[in-house]
């Protein structure tokens, strides 16, 4: 017997999609960002990414200076293609979560250029902290 929900997504779907990865750790998705509806902004992305791309939660991520941190990780295809995660730090904005949604939408990372509003937030974090995330 399968350990596997039997709504699980298959490996296979999964890699398809892109991933949105959300810190909700240290700093991020707690009081020490006040003036956030951090659940709130987590269900947003969920809502408007289900079937397009998986949403998981992570512990901290060691990006503290950009606090609230969302990584959006390539599809198969959006890696083929050269793409490589985009790291999205201080999304303190309840619309950026639509932008995501649009970027992913139109194929994300290596298929897709990001909305403009998304430079804003885009920032590379150290070698040691990306390799954390980046399998």
């Amino acid at each position: 017997m399968s350990r596997r929900s039997r709504n699980a997504v298959p490996a296979a779907a999964g890699a398809a999609r892109c991933t949105v990865t959300v810190c909700r750790g240290c700093c991020c998705g707690t009081a020490k960002i006040p003036g956030l509806d951090h659940a709130g902004q987590l269900a947003q992305l969920r809502q408007a990414l289900a079937g397009s791309a998986q949403v998981r939660v992570t512990g901290c991520l060691d990006a503290c200076e950009h606090a609230n941190v969302i990584v959006v990780q390539p599809s198969a295809a959006g890696r083929a293609a050269g793409g490589r995660p985009v790291w999205l730090g201080l999304v303190n904005d309840p619309d950026a979560a639509d932008d995501i949604a649009a970027w992913i939408a139109a194929g994300g990372p290596g298929l897709a250029d990001p909305p403009g509003v998304l430079d804003l937030y885009a920032f590379a974090p150290s070698r040691r902290v990306r390799g954390r995330i980046e399998v």
